[in-house]
């Protein structure tokens, strides 16, 4: 079977570490018999990446729900607590940061509770579960509450993993507004992705609030837990923070969206202004190449006229014929650059 882990824990201290689940099982119910049942009496078995066929195992010798079964077989759940009857079934989404793709990747950890048993399920790698039991079992006075103490003790590393979360999302927001105000024509396409990272963390912290309120909530009136209450409260303050970090996040990003569109705009209708600025200016141009293509154009007509050294051309054998020509172009000329002169085209 996939078991990472397998132990037998009496009074906070590892016992004994069977080598099949069918084994742990008898090792527990022996020593029960052997010396009578207490609440700190538990199994502990750690699965990564098992089958269904060795989910439905499990499931039938400790009568685990159907229905919580069919959650861990099929993953992709919200962090939620749910109770049947003597069974508690937990769904817990840990979190992290791959700073190369900028992306927040989610897990997901199973938890089955019961009076005398804890089963974890992942499906992956991460989070190495392995480092919770630990500490666990350094610390026999907290191992002794039972299965709750491993609920809190990996509630506890779950939550604390994402604080380097935020400070990276932190991060790339202050990196993000330096881009949308230094123009990066990429910038929004960065946003949109790190808006969905967002929701994905938020969607992985925002239950966990009704969930430690039910778990802080069930501990707040017994004295023998007065320890898990105060972890488990801080716990809650930490989701607290966590969840209000997303919120602002969110909140954040659409409003620098909103900002880079504005300053696209104004971009936009700058570089429209120029280009307007630039056209008119080349508008004026041409109106003044026009106007001395049209006073030049008029002399030259004339003189082409009479140029063209027809024999019956009256003007021809007229002594006033030449300054007659000069002074028509002239005149033309200068009527012609008054009219463009008066219409502002030079």
């Amino acid at each position: 079977m996939s078991v990472v882990d397998n132990a037998v824990y009496r009074a906070g201290r590892r016992t004994s570490e069977p080598d099949s689940l069918d084994h742990t099982l008898g090792a527990l119910r022996d020593e029960e018999e052997q010396d009578g049942r207490s609440a700190a009496d538990f199994a502990w078995i750690g699965l990564l990446r098992p089958d269904d066929a060795e989910i439905a195992r499990v499931a039938r010798d400790l009568h685990l729900p159907a229905l919580a079964v069919e959650d861990a077989v099929h993953a992709h759940q919200r962090p939620k607590l749910e109770r049947y009857d003597d069974v508690e079934f937990v769904v817990l989404r840990p979190a992290w940061y791959v700073e190369a793709e900028e992306d927040v990747q989610v897990g997901e950890v199973h938890l089955f509770l019961g009076s005398d048993f804890v089963v974890t399920v992942r499906h992956a790698e991460y989070p190495d579960l392995a480092d919770v039991r630990r500490r666990l079992e350094d610390d026999p006075e907290l191992l002794t509450l039972g299965p709750r103490a491993v609920l809190y003790a990996i509630l506890d590393q779950v939550v604390d993993d994402y604080a380097p979360v935020v400070n990276e999302l932190r991060r790339d927001i202050d990196q993000i507004e330096n881009e949308v105000f230094g123009g990066d024509p990429d910038v929004s396409r960065r946003i949109y992705g790190l808006s969905r990272e967002v929701i994905e963390f938020q969607r992985a912290t925002e239950p966990l609030r009704a969930m430690l309120r039910t778990l802080v909530h069930d501990t707040e009136d017994d004295e023998s837990l007065v320890r898990l209450h105060r972890g488990l409260r801080d716990v809650a303050d930490h989701v607290e923070s966590a969840v209000e970090a997303a919120d602002s996040f969110r909140q954040l990003l659409e409003r620098l969206l909103t900002v880079n569109a504005s300053l696209v705009g104004q971009r936009q209708n700058q570089e429209m202004q120029r280009l307007s600025e630039t056209s008119l200016a080349q508008g004026e141009e041409v109106k003044k190449i026009s106007s001395w293509a049209a006073i030049l154009f008029t002399p030259s007509l004339i003189g082409a006229i009479y140029g063209m050294n027809f024999e019956h051309m009256p003007e021809l054998g007229w002594v006033y014929g030449y300054p007659f020509a000069l002074s028509l172009m002239v005149v033309a000329s200068l009527v012609l650059f008054a009219i463009f002169k008066k219409r502002g085209w030079m």
